[in-house]
């Protein structure tokens, strides 16, 4: 069983970073935590972030930046059925995220900051792929890979710490 949110800034408040953000829940586990990995997309080009889907580890939270894009959900129902099938905790997504009924039926942690109906696309020719493993800030804190998010219906923190 996770230890929520709340139980966690009373006992470790000097240890954890809590975001700042509003997050909308679309996954079908209103709680969850692991290590991070990170993504940070740019141009529209969701080929990194596919490919976090697809090497990240068992029990991992992907966390992904692609606000600075133009709108447009970076995850469905196929990505998200591909990640829940390899055991991937959670996804956070600082942007969209889109086929809300097929994503509400999985096993996994889904956190954006809102839906859009137009799917991200593979790059082409000229545009910038993304880039993975690196830190990446929003919602007022620092996103860290290796380090722990624990997530559910009262927040989202960071801690360098696993809490059990």
């Amino acid at each position: 069983m996770q230890v929520s949110t709340p139980d966690l800034c009373d006992q470790y408040l000097d240890e954890v970073s809590i975001s700042e953000t509003r997050w909308q829940s679309y996954g079908g586990r209103k709680a969850f935590s692991g290590p991070i990995t990170t993504v940070k997309i740019f141009d529209n080009n969701n080929r990194k972030f596919m490919e976090a889907i697809e090497t990240a580890e068992p029990g991992s939270v992907i966390v992904m930046d692609g606000i600075f894009s133009k709108p447009c959900a970076w995850m469905g129902d196929r990505k998200a059925g591909i990640a829940a099938g390899r055991g991937i905790a959670g996804i956070i997504i600082n942007g969209y995220v889109r086929d809300i009924e097929g994503l509400e039926k999985l096993d996994m942690g889904i956190l954006a900051l809102g839906t859009h109906p137009k799917a991200s696309r593979f790059a082409t020719e000229g545009k910038r792929e993304g880039e993975r493993d690196l830190t990446l800030t929003f919602g007022q804190i620092d996103w860290v890979p290796g380090h722990y998010v624990y997530a559910d219906q009262s927040g989202v923190l960071v801690s360098e710490k696993k809490y059990n």
